[in-house]
């Protein structure tokens, strides 16, 4: 499994701990955030995950930002996008069982490493349920459709 990384200039270093993580467990990364911890613009990194998994150049996505909310709604502008922020496991595992989320997002300022591997863990771990969840998935994707 592919998953693509964004990051702002906050994110650097809980990108780096959780790529080393999932990478140890054997998904390959597509970094496509920035190493550098000078400030810079999360919407292009947002945008960045949200083009490559909406493409199928990545299955997942996980962005960081300060608070992940900014990355986020970035990444939920490009259509086929669903992400969700999440600051604990269970809004996680319930995001991809309910929603099909296909994008994480946290906080580098919000959650720590810690935390951050459990969120990540319990939303790789789940599977969509489907049945009256797809047509509420299907219902937010007509919204974009319009």
């Amino acid at each position: 499994m592919i998953i693509a990384m964004g990051n702002d200039h906050s994110g650097v270093e809980l990108k780096l701990e959780i790529k080393a993580y999932l990478e140890e467990k054997g998904y390959e990364i597509m970094d496509l955030g920035t190493n550098s911890t000078e400030s810079c613009d999360y919407p292009v990194y947002g945008e960045k995950v949200g083009r490559a998994v909406a493409a199928k150049e990545a299955d997942l996505g996980i962005l960081i930002c300060g608070t992940g909310i900014g990355i986020s709604l970035a990444a939920n502008k490009v259509k086929g996008i669903r992400t969700c922020v999440c600051s604990e496991p269970f809004s996680a595992k319930l995001s991809k069982m309910h929603n099909n989320t296909n994008i994480l997002a946290f906080g580098a300022r919000v959650v720590g490493s810690e935390l951050a591997k459990m969120i990540v863990d319990q939303w790789l771990e789940a599977e969509f349920e489907g049945g009256r969840h797809q047509r509420r998935v299907d219902q937010i994707m007509e919204i974009e459709n319009r």
